[in-house]
């Protein structure tokens, strides 16, 4: 069974940045779709940034121009670069690759607070 592993998250003072990495412990066949969601207490799951096969990215309107996702579809990687966080900005992020088969994380924490 493959599972994904996130790390990189943790606390950070607003206008700060971590970038968050995602590895699958085994090999996913065909990959065509990385992405981070994020949910918020109380809040549903929403998609973050996503990118395809073929490069081509997606990011959510509160992302734009602060978050930048990057992956490796044949080393099963992928990283969200978030830079000028917000305390708006606290959630667990999760990430999926999507092939054959659909794939989560199971979460890493992001808290953005003075």
């Amino acid at each position: 069974q493959v599972q994904l592993m996130e790390s990189g998250g943790g606390l950070v003072q607003p206008g700060g940045s971590l970038r968050l990495s995602c590895a699958a412990s085994g090999r996913i066949f065909s990959i065509n779709f990385m992405a981070w969601y994020r949910q918020a207490p109380g809040k549903e799951r929403e998609l973050v940034a996503s990118i395809t096969s073929g490069g081509r990215t997606n990011y959510a309107d509160s992302a734009k121009g602060r978050f930048t996702i990057s992956g490796e579809n044949t080393e099963n990687t992928v990283c969200l670069q978030m830079n000028s966080l917000k305390p708006e900005d606290t959630a667990v992020y999760y990430c999926r690759m999507v092939g054959l088969f659909g794939y989560w994380g199971q979460g890493t924490q992001v808290t953005v607070s003075s």
